[in-house]
């Protein structure tokens, strides 16, 4: 519970306000917060049938890469990069949110219904290297051509 706990903080510490970000996830146990992108995080979105197999490779190549969100209701896999990635990504097929933008966030280690981790935060602020996912994902990419693949 330790790890969770500081998960939210980390996580709710970019919200307008905290405190009740944290009061509305423990209030509603299946909740989600909308929190901004682009203070702690930024996250590049890539659709699921690149996303699953990217997590695959990424996890490969790091112990434990940063979070990761999957949307199951439009099958969008979302990496938690540094702030700033967005503004400056260029790629096909993929979403940027950065400064500006928000995203719907739930509670670490809950099962909520849409959005739900993949890899949940573990506090520490660890993020996805944005060379390595743009590597991860041409790895992904040539498994897919290759008729392989992986379904995160």
């Amino acid at each position: 519970m330790t790890g969770a706990k500081t998960a939210v903080e980390w996580l709710a510490s970019v919200a307008p306000d905290p405190e009740a970000c944290r009061w509305e996830w423990e209030r509603n146990p299946g909740g989600v917060a909308l929190l901004p992108a682009g203070k702690a995080w930024d996250v590049l979105i890539l659709p699921g049938d690149l996303g699953g197999p990217t997590l695959d490779v990424l996890i490969r190549m790091l112990d434990r890469p940063g979070p990761v969100l999957v949307d199951s209701g439009d099958h969008r896999v979302g990496f938690f990069v540094p702030p700033g990635t967005a503004a400056r990504w260029v790629g096909t097929r993929i979403r940027t949110a950065g400064a500006g933008t928000w995203i719907v966030v739930p509670y670490p280690g809950r099962a909520t219904q849409g959005v739900r981790w993949l890899v949940p935060p573990d506090g520490s602020g660890t993020l996805t290297d944005p060379a390595l996912l743009e590597l991860a994902m041409h790895e992904a990419a040539a498994e897919l051509a290759r008729g392989g693949g992986g379904g995160g």
